[in-house]
């Protein structure tokens, strides 16, 4: 019999895990919340959501991501700066320490699985000794019944251990934090870091190098369905509207974030929701707006009043990435099976502060795959530390690149194949900045956007005259349903019209530079060039 409910003593002796106190085995979530509060790991706020602190580490920590070089995927990682390679005695090593912090500790244990398709989903364990870590779990990867806890064999295994910590004199780490993935031993380790982002990415990257060998392409996407069963992706990296886009009150959401694509379709590889709250608004974004407030949702950094307990989504004193775990029952329409049919329209999203790029423009095959591999964005001061007054060019190749331990060619090659045989519409959206740079020009408002998506959606864009502009040979909508026409091609919203073509030169040359860059590494499945 499998251990249920709460044990003494471990239970958990086949992951090497031996001296403990007391294991929640798969606690529901008001028995997470009662753990959560009494040992004082977040706050209850007034709308009924428990808000965390994470600290220092407030977002993710690539530099400390490592996959264990191994014979079984040795010659198979896109080994660099993205997967940096541990040796198996380093890992060792690291695990070794874990184990041992974890002496006479309470630990919370979630069995669950990644991926709603039935014959390609990966049962997973994740092993926490912070209770919210274990109700983050249960929000983000999807449950298991209780007929399938009797026979749940985890595939994978995630330790995720804030209180370890790497030494990197000797673990060969570059600081106190470590997101190692050995996928020989099918486990992942997390510590010195309580950011439970790493967690849920930590399950992308395996699902990224598994599902490729079945044929099935996994993509950093939201998804979602109009009322026909047309089916809609959107590839964006954070901050590009992923999440706020494909939550629309006329469609039904899939998913907002990972996504498979295989021979039926598509499908969801979690069972919630993280979504980016900073500045939430209940006008724009009323779904997401009350799922930041409801029973069971996580609010990750947000700034709560003391007294109150009033939560205020506009205040960025811990960081500007603040964000909310919730699972996806708490969203209005959504998909129950997690699953839809083959993209009619594929989104690739953006957002440029450099105002240069269209706010919409169709795409050739060859021109999504080349916007697929560059995985452009930008991102500007009060978003990341470290960023200065003037916009950063951003490229992630996939528009996930930490997240892919495989060659980008590889998955863009999968991607062009199935828009191919399923006649996918494609579109590039641009939510950044027009009429000038940040700083300068104004943000693309979310009203437009959304029209736009929406008409490109429905087919309204279909008998539109094009224009192609100059720099990008992108083709840009003369008009598009309840949108303002003079904002569809940037170049006439700037004043100073030179001063856009330079600018736009500008970013086209670091678009041919990093494809270059990219191009070396391997083979890309695209005949578009700049």
């Amino acid at each position: 019999m499998k251990p249920n409910g709460i044990t003494r003593g471990s239970g958990l002796e086949e992951h090497g895990i031996t001296n403990v106190d007391s294991v929640y085995w798969s606690a529901p979530t008001p028995v997470l919340y009662e753990q959560i509060i009494q040992r004082r790991e977040a706050v209850l706020t007034r709308q009924g959501a428990v808000a965390v602190k994470t600290g220092r580490h407030t977002g993710r920590s690539p530099a400390d991501k490592f996959i264990v070089d191994e014979p079984g995927c040795s010659n198979k990682i896109w080994w660099g700066e993205v997967n940096r390679p541990i040796p198996p005695s380093q890992f060792d090593l690291i695990h070794e320490r874990l184990l041992k912090s974890l002496h006479g500790k309470d630990l919370f244990v979630q069995d669950c699985f990644a991926g709603a398709r039935l014959r390609h989903r990966l049962p997973i364990r994740v092993i926490t000794e912070k209770a919210w870590h274990s109700l983050f779990a249960r929000n983000m990867f999807i449950s298991a019944t209780p007929e399938e806890l009797e026979s749940h064999q985890p595939e994978f295994t995630i330790l995720a251990a804030p209180g370890s910590h790497s030494v990197p004199s000797t673990d060969g780490t570059n600081s106190e934090i470590f997101i190692v993935i050995n996928f020989a031993r099918k486990l992942v380790l997390i510590g010195g870091t309580g950011y439970a982002g790493e967690i849920k990415k930590s399950v992308f990257t395996i699902m990224n190098y598994l599902l490729p060998r079945k044929n099935v392409l996994p993509m950093h996407c939201s998804a979602n369905v109009g009322s026909s069963g047309d089916t809609a992706i959107f590839f964006g990296l954070s901050g590009t509207g992923k999440t706020t886009l494909s939550a629309d009150s006329g469609r039904l959401l899939v998913g907002d974030d990972e996504h498979g694509w295989d021979d039926e379709g598509i499908f969801n590889f979690e069972g919630g929701c993280y979504a980016k709250v900073i500045r939430l608004s209940r006008e724009i974004e009323p779904e997401i707006y009350e799922c930041a407030g409801k029973f069971g949702t996580i609010l990750e950094n947000v700034y709560y009043d003391p007294l109150t307990r009033r939560i205020d989504l506009d205040n960025d004193l811990f960081t500007e990435n603040t964000r909310a775990s919730y699972p996806l029952s708490h969203m209005p329409g959504t998909v129950d099976s997690g699953t839809a049919g083959h993209p009619g329209n594929v989104i690739m999203l953006t957002c440029d502060a450099f105002g240069v790029l269209p706010p919409i423009a169709r795409l050739t095959v060859d021109q999504a795959i080349y916007h697929f591999l560059s995985g452009y964005t930008a991102k500007v001061a009060g978003t990341e530390s470290g960023i200065g007054k003037e916009p950063q060019v951003t490229f992630s190749a996939c528009f996930g690149a930490p997240f892919m331990p495989l060659h980008p060619g590889v998955y863009a090659r999968m991607l062009k194949d199935r828009i191919t045989r399923h006649g996918s519409a494609c579109w590039l959206v641009n939510t950044g900045w027009t009429g000038g740079a940040f700083g300068t020009g104004k943000r693309i408002s979310v009203r437009h956007s959304r029209a736009m998506v929406n008409a490109a959606i429905s087919g309204a864009l279909d008998g539109i005259e094009f224009d192609t502009e100059p720099f990008f040979g992108l083709s840009i909508p003369r008009t598009c349903p309840d949108v303002p026409p003079e904002i569809l091609n940037p170049r006439l919203m700037w004043k100073d019209v030179t001063a856009y073509d330079n600018t736009a030169k500008t970013l086209r040359k670091s678009f041919r530079n990093n494809f270059d860059q990219l191009s070396d590494r391997g083979a890309v499945d695209t005949t578009y060039t700049l």
